[in-house]
């Protein structure tokens, strides 16, 4: 049995790409699956071993001390493959690749050079300088990788340049966890991490335009708030526009209790601000609304528009204007039928094409391709 250990010092053991979809996918297909991660403890959950590693104070902690600690558990493992998720780790997993000559998956998750330019905790004049370092710093790196698994061909275009193997696996959603329901609730649903370049404030502009007209609807806000200052100004915005009583705000949940709400609501909202990283990437939710037969509301970034109007399955909008969002979730609120036209073409898209089990099996290919 060939052993796997999947490395990520930034997300939680369950994450949903990290754990639900990839490390369950190669333990069901006979590999001996270690992941690494911040958890409570070490324990084997769907046939994945997880090994815990503590949940860090700060950043400096999490790039210092607890990259030292994976490394030191991930050298005992002598995986024949290690697979890491984080851009911090690469030197990490370029010493394991040295010490085990174990193989080595790079999985990127986003346009990191544009996601260097977001950061609203580094300051504003270093973003530029970092993200041009950190690009040549890939540059040399990434060549010594034996594969590079992206999401989007705007992420992809980078390494198809770094003479290292590409693959295009998206973080499309579970067909198991499909649910969907015909009575509707008037609700409209936003999943996922909150923070000001995800649009919430603009969008809670628009909602409150929305009730003046629809008195009786609410808004979902389901996922983790990323900071304590967003958390107060959230507040003060949802005070200010005296919604209170038709907001509903949920801390993060479990990623198999999503659909549980999504399936009863009647909108998906994903309308992010065109920041670098947006534009580049395709936003988990969008799918996840999409296979639960949800119109979406969502940004009008070219990325987005080949989904939502490619599919007719929902209303591409200005993410800054708050009156536009607010048309387009009046709209389908006031042509129900058509809204629930649009959910069935999305959740008919992602059941042919758009789902993780097409996906997967790129990912089981790539590990057959290496371990030859």
């Amino acid at each position: 049995m060939k052993k796997v250990c999947i490395l990520t010092s930034a997300h939680s053991a369950l994450d949903d790409r990290i754990f639900y979809k990839e490390a369950v996918t190669l333990a069901k297909s006979g590999y001996d699956v270690k992941l690494i991660a911040q958890h409570n403890t070490n324990e084997v959950v769907e046939g994945v071993k997880i090994i815990a590693l503590p949940k860090p104070k700060n950043r400096l902690e999490r790039i210092t001390k607890i990259q030292w600690q994976l490394f030191k558990l991930a050298l005992r493992e002598k995986a024949d493959i290690y697979h890491f998720h984080d851009p911090e780790l690469i030197l990490v997993v370029l010493l394991l690749k040295f010490f085990t000559k174990g193989k080595v998956i790079y999985d990127v998750h986003e346009h990191y050079p544009n996601a260097i330019l977001d950061k609203y905790w580094i300051p504003r004049f270093l973003r530029k300088i970092i993200s041009k370092l950190f690009t040549l710093i890939e540059k040399i790196l990434v060549p010594c990788l034996d594969y590079v698994i992206y999401t989007t061909p705007i992420v992809g275009e980078r390494y198809k340049k770094m003479r290292v193997a590409t693959e295009r696996i998206e973080n499309y959603p579970l067909l198991s966890l499909i649910s969907y329901n015909e009575n509707r609730q008037k609700y409209i649903v936003y999943l996922g991490g909150m923070n000001k370049i995800r649009g919430i404030l603009e969008l809670l502009e628009a909602f409150n335009l929305v009730i003046k007209k629809h008195h009786d609807w609410k808004l979902y806000l389901i996922g983790k708030i990323e900071s304590e200052n967003f958390t107060k100004e959230l507040d003060k915005l949802i005070s200010k526009l005296n919604i209170k009583k038709h907001i509903k705000l949920i801390p993060q949940i479990p990623y198999k209790e999503k659909e549980k709400y999504s399936s009863q609501a009647s909108i998906g909202i994903v309308t992010y601000l065109p920041f670098a990283n947006n534009i580049s990437c395709l936003p988990n939710k969008m799918f996840d609304y999409m296979l639960v037969g949800l119109p979406v509301v969502a940004s009008n970034f070219l990325l987005y528009k080949e989904i939502i109007e490619g599919n007719n399955c929902g209303i591409c909008v200005d993410p800054t204007n708050p009156r536009e969002i607010a048309k387009a979730i009046e709209y389908l609120i006031e042509h129900p039928e058509e809204a629930k036209k649009m959910g069935e073409n999305g959740r008919r898209a992602v059941l042919e094409k758009y789902n993780w089990e097409n996906e997967s099996k790129k990912l089981l290919g790539i590990y057959e391709k290496i371990l030859k």
